[in-house]
């Protein structure tokens, strides 16, 4: 059987809440869940395995029909977010156009979320929910065996007119199980990032499930419980990486030091191996300490970035951070002393928020003074503390999300969470954010003496020019601004 699994074309994507410089110039990220599939696959099955990624290999809907021809697929697998189902369902749709035989699986958060909503689209033959590794195997090892295929958990499929869905599956727990994910299987060596000092880069995920309880966050297919990969896997697929060329890492746990003495442990792997690497790590504020950040360091890595989402202790509660501004201001002072460059992540339009707790964000992170910020709108996403709240409080009038699962519709737009601020003003505001802090003499300063490279040099310059050439901000939202200093 030939499967063929597809990172979908990003343009019909839902308009999010960065500004352009950001979505434009942050490289490419492989397409890891698919590769895990993949991996899985070659490992457990006989079956013919091809991963297309069109982003990286900037291919339009017309040659992926042509691939799709040639290859002959028998079945067409894609990961399904929300803000990428336009693309899914027009693949989904190209595929059936070129052959009603094809069988299209979906998975992927959308359709934990919306099960029932997704397998009634005409074009979607299949859900896998949850982690899909096991599910999808056993799904194409019995795709015509309708009564086997009831037995197998974690499916979602369409049979007599009904909907069959078999319940969840249980969550692997000994990661180390799974095999690497194929990175052979696409152009590995074509993917990049803004922040990153070499190239080609890879993303890892080394651990799954994230035991807090932030109110803008929601992984529930991937579960509460921390589950995560041995040390000597996690640096075991760093050497391998290493073979075909990949030297630098960027590591997408929601949070890596959930478990201290792993990390100490990882650290410790990577030195026995003599491992010329450079990674990054994304983790929170309450969850290092200096010994950590020392190991961290002579084990390469370059950069952390934590999730600190507010600058005062208000929002931080509203949010279920569980943090506290003090804790941030020390986070950054270690990791600073250590030698590691800091990325800050920040939102701005949460609940309760006003222009003057937003303002007073911006003033809190230039203080911070992290060598990247990373700021984004809040935006009420399917199934989190915060939409609850703003349907159960009236703020959100209707179910869109619901709406949209069901109808998806290319006019479609992400809602902000209006309740003292307009769109108009959130739009300037983050601009404004953006613009004063990479636009700093100082900071360009500090930057261009870390360049090491012409290519790295151009690619700053540019993205620099561009944050600068932004949309210009109007005065009538920025009357406070001055507080900021910046």
């Amino acid at each position: 059987m030939k499967i063929l699994l597809i990172n979908p074309p990003a343009e019909n994507t839902l308009k999010g809440n960065n500004p352009s410089i950001i979505d434009e110039e942050r490289g490419y990220n492989p397409p890891l869940g698919l590769l895990y599939l993949a991996g899985y696959l070659e490992k457990h099955t006989s079956h013919q395995v091809e991963v297309i990624d069109t982003q990286v290999e900037e291919i339009g809907y017309e040659g992926l029909a042509a691939k799709i021809r040639q290859i002959k697929p028998d079945v067409v697998g894609i990961t399904a977010m929300t803000f990428t189902l336009l693309d899914v369902l027009k693949i989904a749709n190209l595929a059936k156009d070129i052959s009603s035989e094809i069988k299209v699986v979906l998975g992927g958060p959308h359709v934990y979320i919306y099960p029932s909503e997704t397998i009634s689209l005409p074009q979607v033959d299949f859900l896998v929910l949850g982690e899909g590794e096991v599910t999808f195997v056993e799904l194409v090892d019995n795709i015509h065996l309708v009564e086997k295929l009831k037995e197998i958990p974690g499916l979602v499929f369409k049979s007599d007119g009904q909907i069959i869905n078999t319940g969840l599956r249980n969550f692997i727990s000994n990661l180390d199980e799974l095999p690497f994910p194929a990175r052979h299987l696409v152009p590995y060596t074509k993917y990049s990032s803004l922040i990153a000092k070499r190239k080609p880069i890879t993303t890892m995920i080394t651990s799954r499930g994230c035991p807090y309880k932030c109110t803008f966050c929601s992984r529930p297919h991937l579960g509460k419980r921390f589950r995560a990969h041995s040390a000597k896997y996690v640096v075991g697929e760093m050497e391998e990486c290493t073979k075909l060329g990949i030297n630098e890492f960027l590591v997408y746990d929601d949070t890596f030091s959930v478990d201290r003495q792993r990390v100490l442990d990882i650290c410790h792997e990577i030195l026995a191996k003599k491992l010329d690497i450079g990674w990054d790590i994304r983790t929170r504020v309450d969850t290092i300490d200096e010994e950590m950040l020392k190991r961290l360091k002579q084990a390469h890595c370059e950069r952390i970035h934590y999730g600190v989402e507010a600058g005062t202790e208000k929002i931080l509660k509203v949010l279920s951070k569980g943090i506290t501004l003090d804790q941030v201001k020390a986070a950054f002072q270690m990791t600073k002393k250590a030698g590691i460059s800091t990325l800050a992540y920040f939102m701005i339009g949460s609940p309760t928020e006003t222009k003057e707790d937003i303002l007073q964000t911006i003033k809190f992170a230039k203080e911070l003074n992290p060598d990247f910020v990373h700021i984004t709108i809040t935006t009420p996403f399917p199934a989190t503390a915060i939409y609850k709240r703003g349907l159960e409080q009236g703020i959100i009038k209707n179910d869109y999300w619901q709406q949209f699962a069901q109808n998806p519709t290319p006019d479609f737009q992400p809602h902000y969470w209006q309740e003292n601020l307009t769109q108009t003003e959130l739009l300037e505001l983050i601009d404004y954010t953006y613009k004063g802090f990479y636009t700093r003499p100082t900071y360009i300063i500090k930057e261009l003496l870390k360049v090491r490279s012409f290519g790295e040099f151009k690619r700053k310059m540019k993205a620099g020019l561009k944050v600068a050439g932004s949309r210009p901000i109007t005065t009538s939202s920025l009357h406070h601004a001055s507080v900021t200093g910046w």
